[in-house]
This record gives C-alpha cells, structure tokens and sequence, in this order.
C-alpha cells in the first residue's frame, strides 16, 4: 500500500462507498462524478479490500489521476482522486469497460 499522502488537496466531492464491494462501489462512484467538473478531487470511502487495486487501476483506465490514500480522523479507508477533463467514459453497467462515443 502507498503511503497515507497529507499533501492532497481539499475534496469536491466525497463518495461514501461503505459496504460496497468492487463493481458497486465503482458504479457508485461513476455516477456521482459524473456531473463533477474536472479537476474535482473526490474521495472515495471505502470497506472493499481491493479497493488499493482497483481505485488505481480504475483511473489508469479512464485516465483520471489517483492520488492515493488519505488520512481519515474517523479511521476509514480512504483514497483520492483528481478528475480530469479528458477522461474515458465508462458504461453505465459496466464500470470496467469503457463507452463508446
């Protein structure tokens, strides 16, 4: 695992992802930024164990930045995100494919 990062910026948006596991949690996540501008830093909590693999992985794909994990004061798991404005849009049911124009 990463470093926890003190250096990321302020969320936009936070994402409650608690409960959720890998492709919940993603859909849960691609609906709630999809209105977000870019440049939004999102932090997504988490309880899914893969969420270290995934999140990463996640962005490489629709070339959002990942900035790693977050210092949490309630202990959670969180990580960040940065939106970008040329990111890949992914399908509405299916977070690990990307949508075709």
């Amino acid at each position: 695992m990463n470093p926890t990062n003190p250096e990321t910026p302020a969320p936009g948006l936070t994402v409650d992802g608690t409960g959720l596991l890998c492709v919940a949690l993603l859909l849960r996540l691609r609906k709630e930024i999809n209105d977000a501008k870019p440049g939004t830093v999102v932090r997504v909590i988490t309880t899914d164990p893969a969420a270290p693999l995934d999140l990463p992985a996640w962005c490489h794909m629709t070339g959002h930045h990942y900035l790693g994990p977050v210092p949490d004061l309630a202990g959670r798991e969180v990580y960040a995100l940065q939106l970008t404005a040329n990111a890949h849009h992914t399908k509405p049911d299916a977070p690990w494919h990307r949508s075709t124009p």
